[in-house]
């Protein structure tokens, strides 16, 4: 026997999980390019409020950015630890919504949108066909 034949072919992935995994991908980015900023505001702001304070959370944001990236990759992989994780992720952004929404103007707007997407997210990766693909059944 080969190496070729001994390997299991690929689960097909299905347009939920590929999609899920992408708002997932895209909810990383995100949160590691605000933590950039964060920092880099930090670095060259002329306000010193905190000596490293900035640049601690925004290294945090960078460090939290990293769960959903890798999460999304898990699953693009079609492992099924990704799931967790990322619906974790669209979770905390109906919590971002609610505490955006009463400022009102742009912001509620803009927690409207993270809120909108976070749901959507949650909804492509509990779908049946992301679990099944998931967790297959024993046959």
């Amino acid at each position: 026997m080969t190496a070729e034949m001994t390997t299991a072919p690929a689960p097909h992935r299905p347009w939920t999980l590929t999609t899920g995994a992408s708002f997932s991908l895209a909810q990383g980015v995100v949160i590691v390019a605000y933590g950039l900023y964060v920092m880099v505001n930090g670095l060259v702001s002329h306000t010193k409020t905190g000596v490293g304070m900035t640049e601690f959370a925004g290294a945090l944001l960078v460090l939290m950015g990293l769960l959903p990236l890798l999460a999304g990759r898990a699953l693009l992989q079609v492992k099924r630890w990704g799931r967790s994780p990322a619906v974790l992720v669209d979770t905390l952004c109906l919590a971002v919504t609610y505490f955006m929404w009463p400022n009102g103007g742009a912001e509620a707007a803009l927690g409207a949108a993270i809120g909108v997407f976070g749901v959507a997210g949650a909804v492509l990766l509990l779908h049946p066909r992301t679990t099944a693909v998931l967790w297959p059944t024993a046959r």
